[in-house]
């Protein structure tokens, strides 16, 4: 087996959450500040999944303050400690970049029932 094959399939989570575009998801994100951890959460609707294997990342999307905040987040990476979906979203795009340019209700992402 190829050498780096061997490294990346090792640092692969065996539980990887099952995260579509238009879900609005709840981060759990390690922060390490000095030399104490905790743990931030960053709520935000996914607009945009890349990659796959060991660099699969993806795109949360919220507005904070009245400014939109986009943070890019790698699936397997050791600071996501876990990821809550919280509600499923209805979408027929595979990115919503869309959203960059809606204010208020227009924004939203319909409901998957």
């Amino acid at each position: 087996m190829d050498i780096i094959k061997a490294f990346t399939s090792e640092q692969l989570k065996e539980n990887v959450p099952t995260i579509n575009v238009g879900d609005t998801i709840r981060v759990h994100n390690k922060i390490k500040e000095g030399s104490h951890e905790r743990i931030q959460m960053f709520e935000g609707t996914v607009i945009a999944k890349h990659g796959g294997g060991i660099s699969e990342t993806f795109t949360v999307r919220r507005v904070s303050y009245g400014c939109g905040v986009e943070k890019t987040f790698p699936i397997h990476s050791p600071n996501v400690e876990k990821v809550d979906v919280i509600r499923v979203g209805k979408v027929r795009r595979a990115k919503l970049y869309y959203l960059r340019d809606r204010v208020g209700k227009a924004s939203k992402v319909k409901e998957k029932i």
